[in-house]
């Protein structure tokens, strides 16, 4: 996806709709923080930026792994549905 800003509102808006913090992530992803920590550490999602206490991640990185954890989650327990 390619992002384009003309003005700080836009850069403002952009960052509040396209950027999510841990927490965000955990809540979207319906997933534990430690569940989170192994997907960084394995390099299945990666932050755009590490803080001292939190991270930041693209939206769109969170919803490709979001397609991707249904389909595994399709493949390996198919009698959950």
């Amino acid at each position: 996806m390619e992002y384009k800003v003309d003005n700080k509102e836009g850069f403002i808006k952009l960052v509040q709709t396209e950027i999510l913090t841990s927490s965000e992530v955990l809540e979207e992803l319906q997933i534990s923080r430690q569940s989170l920590n192994s997907l960084v550490k394995r390099g299945k999602l990666l932050p755009i930026k590490e803080l001292p206490r939190d991270r930041l991640f693209l939206r769109e990185d969170v919803e490709a792994r979001k397609e991707v954890a249904k389909e595994l989650h399709a493949k390996y327990r198919p009698y959950d549905e």
